[in-house]
């Protein structure tokens, strides 16, 4: 009987989380390779350990002999290649363990940093965390506790790399499971999400119960659940949106808290044209344009920002520009309009195909109609060299911003937005799958029971009791 091997055994198995019987196979090959090289490699040796007992029986040639006599030597031997082995079986380990999680969130203690990554202590092993998964401003210091997402795991020479994410948008999806039961129940769906890390989020939800509010049961009472996640990110700010399977009710809540006038849609594009009063038009743009980015990339829409004034002088100038087509009426117009085409620069950009297809009309009068279009489209990019009424609002904070000097960081990505909003025709946001992740700081609050206290600019905003248009802020 041998049972302190055993105890000795199970204790490794428990502590490393490897299977008892890959260590006692371990331990038979490192005790097969210490005897061979003590008697030679030509030699037949065979090593088994009984499992019930602990009886290790070694057989050299046939014939049994006492392993415990061989040495210091192979003692040696045998105790490195079982190291070896044991270190190779917990690597297999924490590599399938940590396989299985990605995708969940993990809770360990920052250890160093090491340049811009951050080391953190998971228990078992050792995770990074980039700095391209680190929120934007955020500060971390050793010894604190941190939550994060596994974000990926991989097999390099002699260790497992696990990689931390914080700013990946399926942290917020993570965190929300956590703090609404509702979420993690699938009572309550989050249907899409949008961020802009260390700034602001978007997040679209619906409920399959029609009992269950889901932006009230996402904020929780006093805003108690939204408040926590928000801590979690450092004062990001959240923008809780009321998902709808009617694209313009959903972009109208996406945009939110700005009222929307108008919505036009145009399916051949992807392209949906907001239509915003004047004093809406700097809200529903939001700063640096990042209200409207965000709604393009939660709705997957391309998004244009015009005042009623544009709205109206762009289908003017349509009608009169396609009234001038032989063989054109109104009511060949008004079908062109109803595929969403608002402008001249719509309808030279659909192109031919569409119309005929869609509305059953002759290809030469389709080329006309476009040909007239793009005519017009380029006297007018001649004649009129200022922008719209969004892009004069967006290029007024980037002066201010200028002559007051830097007080925000934003990253690359969000510069590179911001240039493309400015040097689009109208102001357009195109929605990027890929980039769901954006985000920025505010918390928004609709129809609960209990309201946070709003902004100044929010009080101006009547709060509606409308459930398919309302969105949910919470400062």
């Amino acid at each position: 009987m041998n049972p302190e091997l055993l105890r000795n055994v199970e204790n490794i198995a428990r502590e490393k989380n490897i299977d008892r019987e890959s260590i006692l196979c371990d331990l038979e090959a490192a005790m097969e390779s210490a005897t061979r090289k003590h008697f030679g490699p030509d030699r037949e040796v065979e090593v088994r350990i009984d499992r019930e007992t602990g009886e290790v029986l070694a057989m050299l040639d046939n014939e049994q002999i006492d392993i415990k006599k061989l040495g210091r030597i192979p003692a040696q031997t045998a105790k490195q290649v079982m190291i070896q082995k044991l270190r190779e079986d917990e690597r297999g380990s924490i590599f399938a363990e940590y396989q299985e999680r990605v995708g969940e969130i993990v809770a360990g203690t920052i250890g160093r940093h090491e340049g811009g990554t951050t080391i953190v202590n998971l228990g078992r092993t050792e995770a990074i965390l980039p700095r391209s998964e680190q929120i934007p401003g955020e500060t971390l210091h050793p010894g604190e506790r941190l939550r994060a997402m596994i974000y990926e795991v991989k097999e390099v020479p002699n260790h497992i790399k696990i990689i931390l994410s914080r700013s990946h948008p399926d942290f917020i999806r993570r965190l929300f499971e956590q703090e609404v039961p509702e979420v993690a129940d699938k009572v309550i769906e989050i249907k899409a999400l949008a961020r802009e890390a260390g700034y602001r989020s978007k997040v679209a939800v619906t409920s399959t119960d029609g009992k269950v509010d889901a932006v009230g049961a996402c904020v929780g009472v006093r805003g108690s659940r939204i408040k926590n996640i928000v801590d979690e990110l450092g004062g990001e700010k959240i923008d809780i949106v009321r998902w709808n399977e009617s694209s313009q009710i959903f972009i109208g809540n996406a945009l939110r808290p700005s009222e929307i006038r108008e919505i036009a849609l145009c399916f051949e594009l992807n392209r949906a044209t907001v239509a915003v009063s004047e004093d809406q038009l700097s809200l529903a743009i939001g700063k640096r344009g990042q209200n409207v980015r965000l709604a393009a990339r939660l709705t997957n829409w391309d998004i244009d920002i015009l005042t009623p004034t544009e709205h109206t002088k762009g289908l003017e100038i349509l009608i009169k520009t396609l009234r001038e087509v032989e063989s054109v009426d109104d009511t060949l117009i008004d079908k062109v309009m109803s595929l969403g085409v608002i402008s001249v620069l719509d309808l030279e950009e659909i192109g031919a195909e569409p119309l005929v297809q869609s509305l059953e009309i002759e290809e030469e009068l389709a080329v006309k109609m476009v040909k007239a279009a793009g005519n017009e489209a380029r006297r007018l990019a001649e004649s009129k060299k200022a922008g719209t009424a969004a892009q004069e609002v967006l290029a007024k904070e980037a002066e201010n911003k200028k002559s007051e000097g830097p007080t925000e960081i934003m990253s690359d990505k969000k510069e590179s937005g911001l240039s493309s909003l400015l040097s689009s025709e109208p102001i357009n946001v195109e929605a990027s799958p890929k980039e769901s992740s954006d985000s920025s700081p505010t918390s928004e609050q609709t129809e609960s029971e209990e309201k946070m206290p709003v902004t100044e600019p929010e009080k101006e905003m009547p709060i509606t009791s409308d459930a398919e248009d309302t969105s949910t802020k919470i400062d």
